[in-house]
């Protein structure tokens, strides 16, 4: 039987007395791409950060390649990591170079010279020019920042990406254009994915796997084509929720 890559566990996590996700079990496979959906305030960002270590959980387990993350194997499971933050995250004092290179900022590994190299095989990947190299955050439009961002959660490489809201923010039209760069950027670099949104159109255009949160349970779970058929009332009000009664 093939092992999760990352298995959650029973995960609970609240704020004084009040929880904000509750026995959260999900199974993330290899190569899979996972959307993590529901309304706002369903603690899907919440869950993304418990998972990549930005916020304590209180309660149950998280594993990775079938062993409980701790002290010893935990920076293996952060280093492989690669993240998408709402918003892009960009630091605007610093050009796009070093914003894409920042992970290698005070490595001794990477010479200034390698890093503007791996900045410039990065927006390739992302289809932005090298004429971005030395231009600020501040000088790109919103759709830029957000292809910025991409090329900086990929410049080491990593196993698994996880993406939060990463349309969000932007118009139909360059919301369309992310989704179907983002996709190609799984396919290319052959990587796990996670993806937490609401964007109907993202969830269809990236995900192989849907998992959706509700009054902060996991509610349903399945296969993109299933959850395009399934008559679970939460899911039915997610992608129609002008239609139901």
């Amino acid at each position: 039987m093939i092992k999760p890559l990352i298995q959650i566990k029973d995960l609970s996590k609240q704020f004084n007395d009040i929880y904000v996700f509750r026995g959260i079990d999900i199974s993330i496979y290899q190569g899979q791409s996972l959307a993590i959906i529901g309304g706002s305030g369903q603690g899907k960002s919440v869950l993304l950060k418990c998972i990549i270590g930005l916020m304590p959980y209180d309660s149950g387990q998280i594993l990775y390649k079938g062993s409980i993350l701790n002290k010893t194997n935990k920076n293996k499971f952060i280093n492989g990591l690669g993240v998408v933050f709402q918003g892009a995250a960009l630091f605007d004092s610093l050009p796009i170079w070093e914003n894409i290179t920042f992970k290698f900022k005070y490595s001794r590994t990477h010479s200034w010279k390698e890093r503007r190299k791996i900045a410039i095989q990065k927006l390739d990947l992302v289809e932005l020019s090298k004429s971005c190299l030395d231009l600020y955050p501040s000088e790109l439009s919103g759709g830029m920042q957000k292809r910025v961002g991409i090329a900086r959660a990929i410049a080491s490489n990593p196993k698994i990406l996880f993406f939060d809201e990463p349309t969000s923010g932007l118009d139909p039209i360059t919301s369309n254009t992310i989704n179907k760069l983002i996709r190609g950027v799984i396919k290319e670099l052959g990587v796990t994915a996670i993806n937490i949104s609401h964007d109907l159109n993202s969830i269809r255009m990236i995900a192989d796997e849907v998992a959706l949160l509700h009054h902060g349970k996991l509610n349903w779970t399945g296969t993109i084509d299933a959850f395009e058929k399934t008559k679970n009332q939460n899911v039915q009000e997610f992608i129609s929720p002008n239609s139901t009664p």
